[in-house]
Parts: structure tokens; C-alpha cells; sequence
């Protein structure tokens, strides 16, 4: 949660403004979400950001140390261990005091699993998951996270099964469709078993959930990237296609640096389909220091290519122009009571 909604919500908690509040959570969030005036609800507000303060100074405390000049970083590293620990662990019990004293809240379980997820412990986050689900069995978010861990740990399967129901408590909210389209195309020999598909009509299952991810999301810029690179590890390379994605990602790129990112991709693209021109074109574009080296790269790869096609000799893989070409982690979901 940021730091703008945090203040929002307690200004709204403070002067008794429920449906104020679950407004700023929808559009925070996508997730409508009923908050009744009562302690519990407040004291487990009080919780979560709490909960928020103490990971701002983890990262914060993390970045002194990264950014610190000692050359000793053993110690340093691990004392700062030790006070990492002990701030988190202030926070573990302040989620557990709140669950002694509202053991029926699937709100309460559901952010301690959050933050037992955040700070590694996934083991003990899902036990919360599972008891939050059992309280509230129509929390779409819950279904979300119970699916991000069996995406992980196995049974696979299960995932696939719990982000459907996601998607069926709220079939609007683009992040279900998108963790299940990543699920599908990472786990490509269990979906072609669970669904009866084969690999093509797999790789046609994620993109099409993605799309419809996208359809709820047209401007969101990591989701349409996701989707483009997912065409890098379908065989044989759908170039039209792949092309199509990454020209959509450039329209809704919002910044220089994004635009010139996806410029890269597009000179491998047309590099790879033979299309030199327009390779050249787009690497032309591209004079973010941060990408000079990748420019490079590709600068050789489509001379190399030009002189294969001079002397008609066979393509190279696109697997070949090294571009980070995975599609995201799946993520969690809206977690907020």
C-alpha cells in the first residue's frame, strides 16, 4: 500500500467514513471492499500500516548499507540482520495480538499472511491464507494468493483451478487473468495435461488470457510487456504477431526510457524476420545510456544477419539476441480489509 493511501485511510478512519474509505481502496486497488466503523477494523488498519512503516525502514536501512562505503560488510551485514529481525518480528506480534482478540477477522489472517509472504516466511503465509479462505470464501484476493503459492510449491494444478475461481468472484480485476496466463506459460507440460490441450493450444490459453488481462488494463505497461515477451518462447517465433505486441507496448509506453526499452525489441524482432530496415530504424532511436550496450549488441546481430542473407545461409534463433525475453512473477492480491 502507498504512502498516499495510507494517509488517505487514516483521515477517513478518523473522522468515521466508511464508504469514503472502501472508495479509496477500489480505486487503489480495483477491489471494492465494505468497512464497517468498528474497532476491529481500525485496530487492524492500525496494523497494516504499521506493517508498512516497518518494510519503508528495512529498505531504507538496506539502502544505507548498499550505499555505504565500509569495507567491512560481514559485521555490518550481519547486525543489520539481527535489527531487521527484530523490527519484523515487532510487527509478527502485533498481527498476532490483533488475531487473539478477532480470531473471526479473514481480513486479519489474509494481511498477516501478506506480510509473512513479504518477509519470506511462504510457508507460514499460507497457512493464513488457507484460514482467511475458510472465514471468507468469496474473497476473490485470497483465491489469487492460495494460487500464487501452489503455483510455487505444487500441486500446480491447484493454481490453475484457484485463480479460475478468482476470476469468477470478480472477473474485472486484470491481475487474476494476468498471474494466471504467467501461470500457464511457465507451467506448459501440467496445463497441457489439466486442460487436454497440446503446446500450441497452450501457448494460445495464455495469450489469450493475457489479452483479456489487457482488455481490463489497456494502458498498464508492464502487463502489455509481459505479454510480448511471452512470444519469445513460443516455437516457431510468431513474428506478426510478437511485432503487434511490442508496437502496442511502445503506443503506451510512458517514458522515454520504456519507449527506447521496447525499441530493442522491436529491432530484435525485425532483425530475426528479416527486416532490416526497420531494425535499423528502430536502434536508431535508442540513446539511453542504460541501453548502449544491448544497442551494441543487436548493432552485430543484424550486421551478422545482413551478411547470412547476402550469402543465403541459414537463420539464426532469436533465442540467440540476448534480451531478457521471461514473462513477470505472478503477484499477490489486493490485501487490504
Amino acid at each position: 500500500m502507498n504512502q498516499l493511501t495510507i494517509g488517505l485511510l487514516s483521515a477517513l478512519l478518523a473522522t468515521n467514513q466508511p464508504q469514503a474509505v472502501s472508495n479509496v481502496i477500489q480505486q487503489q486497488t480495483g477491489v471494492a471492499v465494505d468497512i464497517a466503523v468498528d474497532p476491529a477494523e481500525r485496530e487492524l488498519r492500525e496494523v497494516m500500516m504499521a506493517d508498512d512503516a516497518a518494510q519503508d525502514d528495512v529498505n531504507g536501512w538496506i539502502h544505507d548499507l548498499d550505499s555505504s562505503s565500509t569495507t567491512n560488510r560481514a559485521p555490518a551485514s550481519a547486525a543489520l540482520n539481527v535489527r531487521i529481525k527484530a523490527r519484523f518480528d515487532q510487527v509478527r506480534a502485533a498481527y498476532e495480538n490483533f488475531q487473539r482478540r478477532h480470531p473471526d477477522s479473514a481480513h486479519g489472517y489474509l494481511a498477516y499472511g501478506s506480510f509473512l509472504n513479504d518477509i519470506g516466511d511462504e510457508e507460514g503465509a499460507h497457512i493464513q491464507y488457507e484460514n482467511s479462505m475458510q472465514l471468507d470464501p468469496k474473497n476473490p484476493a485470497v483465491w489469487n494468493n492460495l494460487a500464487n503459492y501452489y503455483g510455487e510449491h505444487s500441486p500446480v494444478t491447484k493454481s490453475f483451478e484457484y485463480y479460475a475461481q478468482a476470476i469468477k468472484l470478480k472477473p474485472d480485476e486484470p491481475l487474476y487473468y494476468e498471474n494466471f496466463a504467467t501461470t500457464v506459460y511457465l507451467f506448459r507440460k501440467d496445463a497441457r495435461e489439466y486442460f487436454h490441450l497440446d503446446e500450441q493450444q497452450v501457448f494460445d490459453k495464455a495469450l489469450d488470457l493475457y489479452r483479456q488481462a489487457m482488455q481490463l488494463a489497456p494502458n498498464n505497461f508492464p502487463l502489455a510487456t509481459d505479454y510480448a515477451e511471452t512470444y519469445y518462447g513460443i516455437k516457431p517465433l510468431r513474428t506478426n504477431d510478437a511485432l503487434a505486441a511490442w508496437t502496442n507496448a511502445l503506443v503506451i509506453a510512458h517514458t522515454d526510457a520504456e519507449r527506447q526499452g521496447v525499441e530493442l525489441h522491436l529491432a530484435r524482432l525485425n532483425t530475426y524476420a528479416g527486416r532490416f530496415a526497420e531494425a535499423k530504424a528502430h536502434l536508431d532511436t535508442v540513446t539511453n545510456e542504460a541501453f548502449l550496450q544491448l544497442k551494441q549488441v543487436l548493432t552485430r546481430s543484424l550486421a551478422d544477419h545482413q551478411r547470412r542473407a547476402t550469402n543465403a545461409a541459414p537463420e539464426i534463433s532469436p533465442n540467440s539476441l540476448v534480451l531478457t525475453n521471461l514473462p513477470a512473477t505472478v503477484k499477490p492480491g489486493i490485501n487490504a480489509p
